[in-house]
Order: C-alpha cells, then structure tokens, then sequence
C-alpha cells in the first residue's frame, strides 16, 4: 500500500507540474483528454487516478512517455 501511495502522489506531482510548466489550464488539459476539469484537478489533489487508456493520452499529450507520466523515469 505504501508504494501505492508514492505512486501516486508522484503522478500527481508530475502532471501537475507538466500542465504549469507548459501554461495549460485544467479546464484546457480537460477538454484536450475529453473529460472534465473535475477530474484534472482530483488526480492533482491525489484523489484519483486515470485510467490506462487515460494515462497514454496524457502522455501523448505531454508527449512524454507514460514511464515519466508515472515518475518511473526522470522528467
């Protein structure tokens, strides 16, 4: 369960630093992944997490991998 944690609050972290980083808001990350602002905000918070076909949107998006998305390798 502790790893789990980790995991996710490293998504959070990097998707949250990815959209600031870039100038995007939730609202626009939102709308480019086809889901609500709600939910952007909630897998920053750590709330919840994407699911699988989520994340390789995200990080087509991004255009970075889902390693770096899950923070398995550096950003």
């Amino acid at each position: 369960m502790f790893i789990i944690v980790i995991m996710v609050n490293k998504f959070s972290n990097i998707i949250k630093a990815l959209r600031t980083d870039r100038d995007v808001n939730q609202t626009a990350l939102a709308k480019a992944l086809g889901t609500t602002q709600r939910k952007v905000s909630y897998w920053e918070n750590g709330a919840t997490e994407p699911d699988l076909d989520t994340l390789i949107q995200i990080a087509d998006y991004f255009d970075i991998s889902v390693d770096v998305l899950i923070g398995r390798k550096e950003y």
